[in-house]
């Protein structure tokens, strides 16, 4: 067996929200919450939000998509995301909202 099978097997899988990834770092979303910014965001529930989950689909950011953070802006500024062939900027409170699952 291979060092690096190996380590995969021991790999866990994560649910993190993408403002929480690092440069390089790739996930597939798997939920977009629909809440209204940093200071309202209560887990996983949101009252509202229908527009802001049309705006990502729009985007291309559904779930099951992989993306990957190309470079993150110091002092909690903008996501560089690469989705789908595509390159995004998307502001740290909209990240918040999109959770992906990484292996860590």
């Amino acid at each position: 067996m291979s060092r690096e099978l190996v380590e995969d097997e021991e790999a866990t899988m994560m649910e993190l929200r993408l403002s929480n990834l690092r440069n390089g770092e790739s996930g597939k979303i798997t939920f977009v919450g629909a809440g209204r910014g940093r200071g309202r965001w209560h887990g996983r529930r949101a009252r509202g939000g229908w527009r802001f989950e049309k705006r990502l689909e729009d985007m291309g950011l559904t779930p099951g998509t992989e993306v990957t953070v190309v470079r993150s802006a110091p002092f909690n500024g903008p996501l560089e995301i690469r989705v789908r062939d595509s390159r995004l900027a998307i502001g740290r409170g909209m990240a918040e909202r999109i959770f992906v699952e990484v292996k860590r």
